[in-house]
Parts: structure tokens; C-alpha cells; sequence
């Protein structure tokens, strides 16, 4: 065992909390709904980006490169100023929603370069401009362009030229848990002599000004100078007594500054403020000198070390700090001690990724797979959402206006988060997704299997779930619906902990009862004429849909979705699964096993042959959605990941299980002997000369016939498949559009390889062609299992018409690498998620550093949509997991 293996299995027994302090700050906490208190809900205009460093907030705290303790109480973030910005970098920067022309995008430079799963060692990279940070040019130029333009990013403004930047590297490392050391490393990559301003700052979260009382609002943290200039004590509640350090051998001078984190009403609101230091108080101090914004009695709830930097053209300049618990204390903070713990904690996360990396694995994919897992450890988040107490405003604070108790999120009044939870991107994304939690924790199992369950389970506990059984989506509409992949996620997560040789059926069996709960929701309130057919909206595939299938625009008319339906027989198909590993020690289940057969094999039958063909093309060989208005039945002839879909709906059954589980078996006979239109979705592996695996028996939506048609469209380079991976919608819609006629109006959807051409849902999520790692990945799970059942005797043409026959776990292994290829880096260089950006190939401080977007423009590669998704595009570990398996 590892050290960092030996540091979890501690937490995990809760023997020591390794996980008490990790990089749980939001980079925006401005602009979400929490802190929204508008009437009309529009939350980037009710707490903008400008008021932040003057506003307190309610809900949580964001900062540059930062860490807090799991309950946000303390938080530690850097603070930086160039001589030239107008405002203090405490905080990244980015374009609202309406600002963009694609929706929200930070514009600023930063990387996850290294974590831990324990966070005992995590290092981050900021690039920092030299000159004055362009503010307005990246608004206005933004506001210039239209949907069919590319965005405005910070590299296009030309300030990165010339290398005229700060490399500042934020790297912390834990002696113990409560023990925690942080150097600020500062480069000067620029070809002149430059001065950084440098302002480590520590403060506590507010939860003293809203008027509450309980263990959520404990009071004011004291932080106060020390017996030297270096030292400040801290004294929190509920954290206790700790001291922050500057080394006073850093060789630079400094000065301490303290304030309180109270809002400063008097620049915001034109009102009286509570007292005389307010939040911005450094702000005002180091920009505009104001002596008088920080308190000379050395005390408050915020404090800095200021720090003037000056470093030659190529300079380096390492600060170290330590933030512990006061009986704790080393003798000497500083000495060797100090560097010792650094390189060892560095070494153990050497040696703990290295154990997880596949044998043959090359340096550049060990190398990615470190900084995806990085990605997807930073971020973590400290995400605090009372709905009650959030609509219903605090008594300290005016009164919330009449419109939030019938407005956003008002049937969720149950709902209670105060977690760490997984962000899909803890800027452009600093609030949960469902779905996308699941797919996070696929990937999380191979580092912290105890975090990826505790994270899945936390979802279905009763503040979370709904009491009709729905699972919140996001806190900009708790009440949308995602796609049913839970279980999913669970039955992933579990597999996990059987490949680690200690399966957590407890886990297992608590989520299952659960998820009970929740596919009742789905089947009572999405099969709207129980006919086994279902609508789910939008789905999460956004703008996917010729409209907006959330929102209908003719009225009276209703949509049966290829999608939803295959996701309703793949949620059936994994508590399947899942019934029948529970049933091992409890034959009670066997019965709930038969249940989601008979479930699975009425809903794959109403897909492919309700009403004669259901919802399959048999002249296209594809899944499509059906419109239902007055009398007529339309199919919508998008060939999209809709149709696609349905493949993913594939599990396999051995004859051991079958013969382990005699009343499930005899089930299952009785209903392909009885009810033969519906058995035949329950097949026997056909004798070939290659040989198939006549002990299993496979359990699958699309027939072989059906499979091989529509594997002919994904693995078609004119259709589906991309260099990159398969397309979220055919490239044959680029000269031939999808377009319905519906009384009188026209409605068209065309491919779109790249960013969103239009503004639904915002515009900043495109699924009408570029590559979205969730579904490919989906895709390639399912190929490794029909090949299971089929073996060598079915193969397919990779790509279509190529003549070049391959294994369906070939298939799977090819589409991984073309995932991969994203990420990896030519003669010269280049990756295909740099896009036009050449400095990421050509300087030298940038060829290594990976960022794993949201998705990916199909024809090119260029990464797009939010720019650290590392939560579910860290999904690449595993497809080099893939790429590298063997038969």
C-alpha cells in the first residue's frame, strides 16, 4: 500500500481526516442562483463580477487557486496585482452569459497541474499578464461578434506576446491533516526586469451577518497579528486555534493587512456601512493607497501578507507559507523540515499514479491521465444551497420579493446541500449537474472509491432527493430533468470496488433501494400513456432537437423520444444488475430481478415494434423521435445521439447466474415460452465457426440486424464518425438539414461541428455535431460488451466501406484512441484541443499543460464550452485504460 493509499484507508476509518482542507473554494461564487436575491431571477445581473471584491457573500467564497476547509470556514487564496490592473486579481474573470456570444466563459489562463485524493499534494499554475488586464476589450470585442463568430478569448488580445506574463504556481503539501504547507512560486517568463505584487490571503467565510443562529453560522473567526510580523493567530469556533506564517527568511519585505469580510454597503448600495473595514479593503489599499481601508489594530476576519515582488527577466521567486493548528506548531515552521515534507509528498503522488497507470502506457499518457485526475480533484467544491431559508431571505436582510415563492426552484423547499460535492467546472459550472456527477465518479472510483460512492449516495438522500422521487438537475432549475444514469454510476463505482478486491455491497444495496424510488418517478410521471414510451425533455442534450424538446412550440402536441426510451431501458438493464448481485445473498431479490427483466424487455419491445416499427427507420437503419400532433405521427429525421442511443441498452446474462438464480430463471423461460413477441428480446448466442460464448445469453435493444445497420451510420465518416470520435449529429446535415413542416411553421436543425450557431439553452452548449465525451464513452462500454456475447464472429467495416473488418472490442479500442488523440501531441507539438493557438505548441512553459473542455469541435479537435470540464472529459483516463487493453 501506498502512502497516499495508507492517508485514505486513514480517512476512510475516519482515523485521521486527511480531507478536512482540499481545494473545496468555488472559483465564482458570483452570478449563481444562490446568491441571486432579484425578483426576476436573473443572477449575473444581481451579483456581477464588478461587486464581487465588495460584496459579501451569502453562500459560500470563491478566490484565485485557493483551498478551504470542508465546511468553508476558513478559506486561503492568493491575491495578485501587476502595477497596471485597474482592480485587484483576487478573483478569474469571465463573460456572463449574456456577455457571450456563446454564454458564460472565464477568460483567464489556469491549469491543475497535480493533486492527491486526499489533497495532501496539489499544485496549480495562474498565468498572470504583465499589462494591464484587458477588462473592457474582452467585453466589448464579445458583444461585437454574433453566434456564427468564434469567442474572443485572452490569447486573441495579444497580451500573452513576447512572454510578457507571471507563471505563479500554487503548490500545497500536508504534514498532517491539520498541517498544511504552501509555496507560492512566482516566474517572471517576460524578457524584461517586473514587479508582482503578492497578497496570500486568509479569511473566514461570513456567517455572522444574516441574522441566524445554529451550528451553519457560527460567529465571527478572530484573526489577529502574532509575536512577530510573520505570525498571525486565527481562533474559529468551530476549527479552533491555528497559526498562519509567512518564512521570514523569504528575503522580501512585507507588510501584514487586516479587514473584516463585510460587505461595503456604501460603494454598492449608497448605504452606511457596518463598520469601518469592509471586504475591499486591500483592494483599495494596494491600488489606490488608501491607508485608512485596513485596520492598524492588526485583528479581523481577512488578512494578507503583502508582498512587492521585483524579479529580473527570467527570475524566479519562491514564497512559503504554513497554515496549522496551534498545537501543532513546529519548532522551526521552516527549517529542512519544510522542503522534506514538500518532495515527499510530491514523490508519494509519483509513486501513487504510477500504480494506476496501464503497463504499457507512454509517458505522455501517464502524463495525461495525472493532470485529468488533477482536474477532476480540484474540482471539488464547497457547495451550500438552503432552498427554505434562501426563498424565504434572512432576518438581517431585507426581505426576499414576493415573486421567489412561485419563481425558481419553489417546489424544492425541501432541498438541503452543505457538501463537497464534484463540479462539473468550478467556474463556468460551480453548481452540480446530476448526471454529470456520474459520469465524474466513474473515474473517481480508480483514485477514491469511498469519495465516488459517499457522492453518488449523498444525491439519493432524502434533502436531496425530491419526495416524489425526481433527483435534482442543477440549482438553475432543480425541477429539469437529466438523463437517468445514476444507476449507472453506481453499478460503475461498485464494479470498482470488486476489481479492488473489497466490494462495497452495503453501498450497493443502499443505493438500489433508492433508485427504486426514483425509476418510479420516471415510469409514473415520463410514460405519459403507459405505453412504455417516454419523454424526458431535453435531457441534457440541450440544443439536440430540431426545438426545444422541454418546450413544445405547437401547441397540443407531444414527443416520444428515442432517448429517453433507450435511457429508461438502460436504467432497467443496470438495476438488473444490480438486483441480481444483490440477490447472492438475499434471494428476495431475485423476484425484484424479474421485475426490471419484465420491465426492460416490455420497454425495448414498445421501442422497436409499437405500432408496427415503433420508433425504428427501417430505411435509414436508425432510432428516431416521433411528434405527435392532432393526428398525425411525424418522425423527427434528425440523425442525432438520439437515435443512437438505444445501443447503449446491451447487458449480458451467464448461465451461472442463471443457475445460481432458479426462480429469476424459470421467470424468464416462462416469458419467452408465453410471451414470445416480448421474449425474443432475450437472445441465445448463435453457433459460428469463430465461436461465440454459448454461456451467456444477451439482453439488447437493437436485434444483430439492427445493431449492424446502425453501427454501418456511427462508423460512417460521412455521418457519425469524426477523427475525434462520434459525432453528437451527422455530418450529413451539414448539406442536408433536418427540417419539419408542422402547421404552417418550419423547423430545421443542421450540423453544427462546433459552437452553437443558435441561442438555446444559452448557446454555450452545443450537441448538433461536435464530440462530448459522456455518450462516446457510453458508446465504447457498449461495444466491449455486444463483444462479448458476439466475439470474433461479428465484425464490422472501421470506418464504413473501408474494407478493414474489426472486432466490435477493436471498434471500442479505436474510438478510445481517437478520444486520446485530442490530448496527444504531433512531431511538433501541437494537440488538437489548442485549436488556432499555436503558443501551447511553440513556448516552451506551456507544451505540457492540458486543459479537458467541455466538448470538442468534430472536425478539428479545438477544444470548446467550458474550458476545465474536467469532471466528465476526465472520462480520457479511462479510455486510455481502454486503449491499451488486450483480449
Amino acid at each position: 500500500m501506498s502512502a497516499e493509499q495508507q492517508r485514505l484507508e486513514e480517512d476512510n476509518r475516519r482515523e485521521k481526516y486527511w480531507k478536512r482542507w482540499g481545494p473545496y473554494l468555488s472559483e465564482r461564487q458570483w452570478g449563481t442562483v444562490r446568491e441571486d436575491y432579484s425578483e426576476n431571477g436573473k443572477s449575473w445581473e444581481d451579483f456581477p463580477h464588478d461587486q464581487a471584491r465588495s460584496r459579501a457573500y451569502r453562500w459560500g467564497e470563491d478566490g484565485l487557486l485557493g483551498i478551504c476547509d470542508s465546511h468553508c470556514q476558513l478559506a486561503f487564496a492568493l491575491a495578485l496585482w501587476n502595477g497596471r490592473d485597474p482592480i485587484l486579481k483576487e478573483r478569474l474573470f469571465g463573460l456572463t452569459g449574456p456577455e457571450g456570444n456563446h454564454g458564460e466563459d472565464v477568460k483567464e489562463l489556469y491549469y491543475y497541474l497535480d493533486a492527491t485524493p486526499t489533497h495532501s499534494f496539489l499544485k496549480a499554475l495562474y498565468k498572470y499578464p504583465q499589462s494591464e488586464y484587458p477588462y473592457s476589450e474582452l467585453v466589448e470585442k464579445n458583444g461585437e461578434r454574433g453566434p456564427l463568430d468564434a469567442e474572443y478569448e485572452i490569447i486573441d488580445t495579444g497580451i500573452f506576446d513576447d512572454a510578457r506574463y507571471f507563471d505563479v504556481t500554487a503548490t500545497y503539501a500536508k504534514a498532517s491533516p491539520d498541517d498544511i504547507l504552501i509555496e507560492i512560486e512566482i516566474h517572471n517568463a517576460g524578457p524584461d526586469a517586473a514587479t508582482l505584487h503578492l497578497l496570500p490571503t486568509l479569511w473566514g467565510r461570513n456567517t455572522w451577518s444574516w441574522g441566524q443562529e445554529g451550528e451553519d453560522y457560527p460567529p465571527r473567526p478572530k484573526i489577529t497579528g502574532g509575536d512577530a510580523p510573520h505570525l498571525i493567530n486565527v481562533s474559529q469556533k468551530r476549527l479552533g486555534e491555528w497559526v498562519w506564517a509567512l518564512d521570514p527568511a523569504c528575503d522580501v519585505n512585507f507588510e501584514t493587512l487586516f479587514t473584516e469580510n463585510e460587505t461595503n454597503f456604501q460603494h454598492i448600495f449608497g448605504e452606511d456601512n457596518v463598520g469601518p473595514y469592509v471586504k475591499d479593503a486591500f483592494h483599495r489599499y494596494v491600488i489606490h493607497g488608501e491607508q485608512s481601508a485596513v485596520n492598524p489594530d492588526a485583528t479581523g476576519s481577512k488578512a494578507a501578507f503583502l508582498l512587492k515582488l521585483d524579479l529580473d527577466a527570467g527570475g524566479t521567486k519562491a514564497i512559503r507559507l504554513r497554515l496549522a493548528r496551534k498545537e501543532l506548531w513546529p519548532a522551526d515552521p521552516f527549517g529542512s523540515g519544510f522542503s522534506e515534507v514538500m518532495q515527499a509528498r510530491a514523490s508519494e503522488a509519483d509513486e501513487f499514479y504510477e500504480s494506476l497507470s496501464p503497463q504499457h502506457a507512454t509517458r505522455e499518457e501517464k502524463q495525461i491521465m495525472r493532470q485529468a485526475y488533477a482536474g477532476l480533484i480540484w474540482n471539488k467544491q464547497f457547495y451550500y444551497y438552503d432552498v427554505l431559508t434562501w426563498l424565504k431571505g434572512d432576518p438581517a436582510q431585507p426581505t426576499p420579493p414576493d415573486a421567489r415563492r412561485s419563481g425558481r426552484n419553489a417546489g424544492w423547499d425541501h432541498l438541503f446541500n452543505r457538501d463537497i460535492l464534484s463540479m462539473p467546472d468550478k467556474w463556468e459550472f460551480p453548481w452540480y449537474a446530476a448526471w454529470d456527477t456520474a459520469f465524474h465518479m466513474v473515474p473517481m472510483a480508480k483514485i477514491d472509491p469511498q469519495f465516488a460512492s459517499s457522492q453518488l449516495t449523498l444525491f439519493l438522500r432524502e434533502w436531496y432527493l425530491h419526495p416524489n422521487g425526481q433527483m435534482p438537475a442543477y440549482e438553475f432549475a432543480f425541477g429539469d430533468v437529466n438523463p437517468p444514469v445514476h444507476a449507472w454510476g453506481v453499478w460503475s463505482v461498485y464494479q470498482a470496488t470488486v476489481e479492488g478486491g473489497n466490494p462495497d455491497t452495503r453501498f450497493l444495496e443502499s443505493a438500489f433501494h433508492k433508485l427504486l424510488v426514483n425509476f418510479t418517478w420516471w415510469i409514473n410521471r415520463k410514460d405519459e400513456h403507459g405505453n412504455n414510451i417516454f419523454g424526458g425533455g431535453f435531457l441534457g442534450l440541450d440544443n439536440i432537437g430540431v426545438f426545444d424538446r422541454s418546450s413544445l412550440p405547437i401547441p397540443g402536441s407531444k414527443i416520444e423520444q428515442a432517448d429517453a426510451t433507450a435511457w429508461m431501458a438502460f436504467y432497467c438493464l443496470r438495476m438488473l444488475q444490480m438486483a441480481m448481485e444483490l440477490a447472492k445473498d438475499n434471494t428476495a431479490y431475485e423476484s425484484i430481478a424479474s421485475k426490471f427483466l419484465e420491465h426492460f424487455v416490455s420497454i425495448s419491445h414498445a421501442i422497436n415494434h409499437i405500432g408496427g416499427c415503433g420508433l425504428w427507420d427501417e430505411g435509414d437503419g436508425i432510432y428516431y423521435d416521433h411528434l405527435h400532433f392532432e393526428n398525425q405521427v411525424i418522425p423527427v429525421k434528425a440523425r442525432s445521439l438520439v437515435g443512437l442511443l438505444p445501443l447503449i441498452a446491451v447487458d449480458l446474462l451467464s448461465e451461472e447466474i442463471l443457475e445460481r438464480m432458479p426462480n429469476f430463471t424459470r421467470r424468464m423461460q416462462w416469458l419467452m415460452e408465453n410471451r414470445p413477441t416480448l421474449g425474443r428480446q432475450v437472445s441465445m448466442s448463435e453457433p459460428c465457426p469463430e465461436g461465440a460464448n454459448h454461456r451467456l445469453r444477451i439482453l439488447a435493444v437493437p436485434s444483430k440486424e439492427r445493431l449492424l445497420r446502425m453501427l454501418a451510420l456511427m462508423l460512417d465518416e460521412a455521418e457519425f464518425l469524426s477523427p475525434y470520435g462520434i459525432r453528437s449529429l451527422s455530418k450529413r446535415h451539414a448539406e442536408n438539414p433536418c427540417v419539419v413542416h408542422v402547421n404552417g411553421a418550419e423547423f430545421r436543425v443542421a450540423y453544427e461541428p462546433g459552437e452553437s450557431e443558435c441561442n438555446l439553452f444559452g448557446g454555450n452548449s452545443n450537441w448538433r455535431g461536435p464530440v462530448w465525451f459522456p455518450l462516446n464513452f457510453l458508446l465504447i462500454e457498449a461495444l466491449l460488451t455486444y463483444d462479448q456475447f458476439y466475439g470474433p464472429c461479428l465484425t464490422v467495416e472501421f470506418p464504413t466501406g473501408s474494407g478493414n473488418l474489426l472486432r466490435l472490442c477493436d471498434v471500442a479500442r479505436e474510438l478510445a484512441r481517437r478520444l486520446l488523440s485530442l490530448f496527444t501531441a504531433d512531431e511538433a507539438g501541437y494537440r488538437p484541443w489548442h485549436g488556432p493557438y499555436s503558443i501551447y505548441s511553440k513556448q516552451e512553459r506551456w507544451k505540457d499543460l492540458q486543459l479537458f473542455h467541455e466538448y470538442f469541435h468534430a472536425e478539428t479537435g479545438k477544444g470548446l464550452g467550458a474550458s476545465h470540464q474536467t469532471g466528465w472529459t476526465s472520462l480520457i483516463t479511462r479510455c486510455i485504460e481502454i486503449a491499451h487493453q488486450t483480449d
